[in-house]
């Protein structure tokens, strides 16, 4: 497969509507990522606590895109990009981290995050990062 596959699983008013798995320990987070992403339009197939559950729904729920924190209990979010990443080479993973993790989000792009999120982080710029991995262009 290419590295050109687009992540996008269906399109509205031209914009890629894209099918989200959400990884976060904090149920706060998650939900105000749900709220953001399903305002514009984009499809959430799941939310997770940990890495070891986002490892165990992958497959079950196919998301075009992973947002998953790097900091969590149990399995990090770098573990468990290593893993999903192992598991299919073609998954979309982008990561969040708080301000201050520079070091963390360097590995996770060397090891093959597709894009990362500050947080605290405006609404626009998580939008921007999405939809820069979901479109085609």
């Amino acid at each position: 497969m290419s590295s050109d596959i687009v992540a996008c699983s269906r399109m509205e008013e031209g914009k890629c509507m894209a099918r989200i798995m959400i990884v976060d320990d904090a149920e706060f987070m998650r939900m105000i990522i749900r709220d953001i992403l399903l305002m514009h339009g984009h499809e959430v197939v799941a939310e997770v606590n940990d890495g070891e559950e986002a490892i165990q729904l992958y497959f079950e729920v196919k998301p075009d895109i992973v947002l998953m924190d790097i900091i969590m209990p149990d399995m990090d979010g770098k573990e468990a990009l290593q893993k999903l990443l192992t598991m299919d080479p073609e998954a979309k993973i982008v990561m969040c981290s708080s301000i201050g993790q520079q070091a963390l989000i360097t590995e996770s792009m060397k090891i093959g995050a597709m894009g990362f999120i500050v947080k605290p982080f405006e609404p626009d710029g998580m939008l921007d990062v999405i939809r820069k991995i979901a479109e085609p262009n």
